[in-house]
């Protein structure tokens, strides 16, 4: 693997990257010694309160009354989604522009906890339609060897993908032609989505840039120069600012870049293929660039996609994995999360290629930014004049 490389102290990991055995390392010590990305981990530093309040947004949409009592925040399900430090009023109280807190209509039961008009607004559009998620898991089933992955993992990103909340039942369960759902037989009390027809073909969204770069070479470079094999198996390499590159590791990742691999969607190499340990690992740098580029936000937890190796094929360290290519991933451990962005897809901390799902999602985190500020927002007027897409297709 070609990038084994991190700094020789704290001081110095900010400006020089050393090659040395990636064996003289724990993984947690290669997290702290990888380059910092600022722009990034700012942006992650209002996430980090943006995930509790959309898992508390969720059970709020999913009760019947579209509201739920204030002490159910202290149960263990409630508990385990939130990470609430400082108790459940303290929380709701916090972020007035997305919550709000009514008596309950018989005094002796406690309050209740509602969404403001604003955020009620804003979670019309935080999931896709049913087209753009039937492809979603079309592509997601596609990129695993079985074209199979366990329900539960799905269930872990429902939200990175932008999926339903009932996906299950809404998407997988009324398109029986396109998805099978059975038991896996491995795990009890578990379940399996599977393709049970072909794989439709589909194009990397990796090929895109590729494309684009080798239409440029083309027009203006007249005489091969050899750059075609490093655009036609390249990835895109936007590295962290300040970031200094050496001359070997400049001359590992070009050797890296012209190394030819299988496509994602097609089955893995043979094991007697010369060099099939690196062209796999060219593969599964691939699949988590296909995974990321099937999110929202483009970013996901590392926890979450780790439960995808089995089903993806893939024998390597996953967190490892991104840290080895800091020109394609970004790892932050900003909230007591490990969460890997796709660095190509930001520009200055907003993805470069917006979606309507994400417009929602960003004007819902202005809300959750705005703290104890955003007292304005909680009545109807002020949720009228917050503009929104036009749609939630992305």
């Amino acid at each position: 693997m070609f990038l084994r490389a991190a700094a020789a102290s704290r001081r110095i990991s900010t400006t020089v990257i050393a090659f040395f055995c990636r064996h003289k390392m724990t993984s947690a010590q290669y997290v702290a010694a990888r380059h910092r990305d600022p722009t990034l981990e700012r942006l992650m530093d209002g996430y980090k309160h943006l995930i509790s309040v959309l898992s508390l947004q969720n059970l709020i949409l999913a009760s019947p009354d579209v509201s739920i009592p204030l002490p159910f925040l202290s149960s263990p399900t409630a508990s385990r989604l939130l990470r609430l430090r400082r108790g459940p009023a303290h929380f709701v109280r916090s972020f007035p522009a997305v919550f709000s807190l009514r008596p309950h209509p018989t005094a002796s039961l406690p309050v209740l906890i509602y969404l403001t008009p604003a955020a009620s607004r804003l979670a019309e559009h935080v999931s896709c339609g049913a087209p753009f998620a039937l492809e979603r898991i079309t592509r997601l089933l596609a990129l695993s060897n079985s074209r199979s992955v366990p329900l539960r993992a799905l269930i872990r990103v429902k939200h990175e993908l932008g999926l339903p909340q009932d996906f299950e039942d809404s998407i997988i369960a009324r398109n029986p032609s396109l998805f099978s759902l059975f038991r896996n037989p491995r795990e009890p009390n578990t379940q399996i989505v599977a393709l049970p027809n072909l794989a439709p073909v589909v194009v990397p969204a990796v090929d895109a840039w590729r494309l684009c770069r080798l239409a440029y070479h083309n027009q203006n470079c007249s005489k091969s120069t050899g750059e075609e094999a490093e655009i036609r198996f390249g990835f895109k390499q936007t590295f962290p600012p300040g970031m200094r590159l050496t001359k070997r590791f400049r001359a590992c990742l070009k050797e890296w870049q012209r190394l030819p691999y299988p496509c994602p969607y097609e089955p893995p190499p043979a094991s007697g293929i010369l060099g099939r340990k690196r062209a796999l690992e060219k593969r599964a740098v691939a699949i988590v660039h296909e995974f990321l580029s099937l999110t929202v936000e483009k970013m996901v937890e590392v926890e979450k996609i780790s439960h995808f190796r089995k089903s993806f094929g893939i024998d390597f360290n996953i967190r490892d994995l991104f840290l080895d290519h800091p020109g394609i991933f970004y790892i932050s451990t900003r909230g007591g999360r490990h969460t890997v962005f796709l660095r190509e897809a930001y520009d200055r901390g907003c993805l470069v290629e917006s979606n309507p799902m994400y417009e929602a999602r960003r004007k819902l985190l202005h809300l959750v930014l705005m703290r104890k500020r955003g007292a304005a927002f909680t009545d109807a007027e002020a949720a009228q004049d917050m503009p929104l897409p036009k749609n939630s297709n992305p």
